[in-house]
């Protein structure tokens, strides 16, 4: 799937608010970056922030307001 296409899916899974997605992509892919298991099938060459733009995507992890 296109970034383009995950960006909409992902859009639609946090309301279409791209501050909270672009900030839930940041904190996914540092967790990632120090040694969290990715909740889907990622391929070595793939980077962290598409890792996590797909997992939001997919589902895989919810993303939500801090209060």
């Amino acid at each position: 799937m296109r970034t383009e296409q995950l960006t909409a899916k992902a859009l639609e899974k946090v309301d279409f608010d791209k501050y909270l997605l672009a900030k839930a992509v940041g904190k996914r892919a540092e967790e990632i970056s120090k040694g969290s298991k990715p909740c889907i099938e990622a391929t070595s060459v793939m980077k962290f922030t598409d890792i996590a733009l797909q997992e939001i995507a997919e589902g895989k992890i919810t993303v939500t307001l801090e209060g």
